[in-house]
């Protein structure tokens, strides 16, 4: 796939915490070292899985999985921009999945997030992880818009172009490789971090890759259009938002959108664009509700809570907007943000009389009346939506949460079990079993769970220090220990293989 194939955002290759962050942890990763040895990364990461004899194999689709998965890890961890929200996260899940399946590679494993950042950008990395910037979420106009920037990231990952670019100057080895990917990334970023790390690849070189990226560029833009038609949005949308970036451009001569330094955008690319929709039959696609009403969260969470309801109010009382629903979500939002539980009432029964089929706006309702402290009311509203939407996981965060607020720790231990056995791999759910067991008092189910909510994150030292707090709770009975021994030996193993592999091949 591509790791940061058209990464260098602001937020991700910049002089940030961040940036130096995922840089190192690339390279450490690969290159089975800890990343304090790194001297241009001082992150205090020293977890990362080794790769061991596979570092000096090509980059293989489970190694870029493997990579990409280390570094989403550290970006979850310990990026404040990164967006931990459920919906906004459902959001993007349910629109990148709808493109993926009508992409060359419908079966691919693809996960999508946010990154709390105004400027508009997206960006592709190793083993089908792809982050949008809330810049690109707000300057969007249409789903289309929106749709058209992730299939062109989601190209980028299906035909794996950065492997395929560092690859094609025949390197050897993993670490020249990555040295070749760096050297790419800094060039387009032009970011000091990035650019100390790669002194020794030539300037030629890099200008090469760049020249090749264009053609990848366009690769993308071709099979992201096939994907946005197939997937039937409005095929316009592509064009009409790489459009609207070159003007922006045009106005601000050296002040090129972020998205535009890491995505150049030629004459021709545009046209091609522009020429595909004009070949294509005029099909009017409406935005979802859901788009919208994403797109007021993100609004209702920017400064502070009351200037977020003044803002709302006015749109509202001035009646401009795309959609009613959307403004009086936002305002919903807004009042809840700023404690006033009771015109959070009000302002959600206005919403739920213009509409009341979206997950998203059941969550809010159900919340708003847990806050008020009406929590019968928000169990069966949550109950009644996830019949409906039983994949919302934003529903079933806050219906646990709900519950444990109500302090009904029975009834929501029961729900957790009967979820982790629907989707044993969400760590989630089991951070929020630990809390409720530690409620409970039940100390070693809270230490398992915990392990296993590192676990699921790549934290193995972590997640072996809690089983073995797990073992010296006094509350466990056989069959509890034997299963915590269990696991505890299962990573264990797992930790001294790892050990080996980096003494011997790292």
């Amino acid at each position: 796939m591509s790791v940061l194939s058209c990464l260098p955002f602001r937020r991700i290759m910049s002089q940030s915490h961040i940036s130096s962050r995922i840089v190192s942890s690339l390279i450490a990763f690969v290159l089975g070292v800890s990343p304090l040895s790194i001297t241009f990364a001082q992150t205090g990461i020293n977890d990362l899985p080794d790769l061991g004899e596979s570092a000096r194999a090509e980059l293989s689709p489970q190694l870029e999985r493997k990579i990409g998965e280390s570094i989403m890890n550290q970006i979850r961890q310990r990026e404040p921009s990164y967006i931990d929200d459920p919906e906004i996260n459902d959001y993007l899940a349910n629109l990148g999945r709808r493109l993926v399946e009508a992409s060359d590679s419908p079966t691919g494993e693809f996960q999508f997030f946010a990154i709390r950042d105004n400027t508009v950008n997206a960006f592709a990395m190793f083993g089908g992880y792809i982050g949008i910037n809330t810049g690109t979420m707000l300057t969007a106009q249409s789903e289309s818009e929106l749709a058209g920037v992730i299939a062109h990231e989601i190209a980028h990952v299906t035909q794996h172009h950065l492997a395929r670019q560092i690859a094609k100057e025949k390197q050897n080895t993993i670490p020249s490789l990555v040295a070749m990917a760096l050297g790419i990334l800094a060039a387009r970023s032009n970011t000091s971090v990035a650019a100390g790390t790669v002194a020794s690849v030539q300037a030629g070189i890099i200008q090469s890759q760049l020249a090749y990226s264009r053609d990848f560029e366009r690769e993308a833009d071709r099979m992201g259009y096939q994907t946005l038609e197939k997937a039937g949005f409005d095929v316009r949308g592509m064009g009409e938002f790489f459009g609207r970036l070159q003007n922006v451009t045009r106005l601000y001569d050296n002040n090129a959108p972020v998205y535009l330094r890491s995505h150049p955008l030629t004459v021709e690319r545009l046209s091609d664009m522009q020429n595909r929709a004009a070949e294509s039959p005029y099909r009017q696609v409406v935005s979802s509700l859901e788009f919208h009403l994403i797109r007021a969260r993100l609004r209702a969470q920017e400064g502070t809570p009351r200037d977020a309801v003044r803002e709302f109010e006015k749109l509202l009382r001035e009646k401009k907007y795309v959609s009613q629903a959307a403004v009086q979500y936002g305002l919903s939002l807004a009042l809840l943000r700023a404690r006033d539980f009771e015109g959070a009432k009000r302002a959600s029964e206005n919403l739920t009389a213009l509409a009341d089929s979206s997950p998203i706006i059941a969550g809010l309702v159900a919340e708003i009346r847990g806050a008020s402290g009406d929590f019968t009311d928000a169990h069966a509203i949550y109950r009644a939506a996830l019949q409906r939407f039983p994949q919302a996981k934003a529903l079933v965060y806050g219906y646990a949460e709900s519950l444990f607020s109500a302090r009904d720790l029975q009834t929501a231990q029961e729900f957790l079990a009967s979820q982790l056995q629907r989707d044993a791999w969400d760590y989630k759910l089991y951070g929020l079993q630990a809390k409720n067991y530690a409620a409970m008092g039940k100390q070693l189910l809270q230490h398992r769970a915990q392990a296993e909510f590192y676990y699921l994150q790549g934290q193995l030292g972590p997640a072996i220090e809690q089983l073995e707090f797990a073992q010296k709770a006094k509350d466990g009975n056989f069959y509890e220990l034997s299963a915590v021994d269990a696991r505890l030996r299962e990573l264990r193993k797992q930790h001294m293989e790892e050990e080996k592999r980096k003494r011997n091949g790292g």
